[in-house]
């Protein structure tokens, strides 16, 4: 197979990357970019741990061809805030107590984010409907709920 050259937005910066034309994405964010906040799960789109940005909508990365990004914008968590100013989603996280594992936790916020910007005062059903294509094994969602819910109503930092 013939690589093929791919060009795009990734968390802000242009960046580009020679690679074959069955990569994945969440391979081509992680292996080549070395981006590991996004999750490989369940690898079948089942479990929303691969979850990024690909123009503003949540996507599974492990059900998206790499290639198919070429001339987007993709965000994954490390693209949404930074140690020196962490994002409003991330800090209610931490506040609400919706991190314990951890591995959820990427594809969680982007999936809040993306709700909150198609719709920042979402009802308590929507986030609930919304993250309902990311498995959580350890919180039991409530918390989860509240962090979106928090921040949806302005009630961060």
């Amino acid at each position: 197979m013939s690589k093929v050259s791919v060009g795009f937005k990734l968390n802000g910066k242009e960046v580009t990357a020679s690679i074959e034309p069955d990569l994945l994405l969440v391979d081509l964010i992680r292996e080549v970019f070395g981006l590991t906040g996004t999750k490989v799960g369940c690898g079948e789109g089942e479990c929303g741990a691969c979850t990024v940005l690909l123009d503003d909508k949540a996507v599974n990365s492990c059900l998206v061809l790499a290639a198919r990004v070429d001339g987007s914008e993709v965000i994954t968590v490390e693209g949404i805030g930074s140690y020196d100013k962490i994002h409003p989603l991330q800090e209610a996280f931490i506040a609400e107590g919706a991190v314990q594992c951890g591995f959820c936790t990427p594809g969680m916020l982007l999936s809040a984010k993306a709700l909150l910007d198609a719709k920042p005062k979402p009802t308590a059903d929507e986030i609930k409907e919304h993250i309902s294509g990311n498995l959580c094994r350890c919180t039991g969602y409530s918390k989860i709920a509240a962090a979106i819910e928090k921040v949806a109503k302005g009630d961060h930092a």
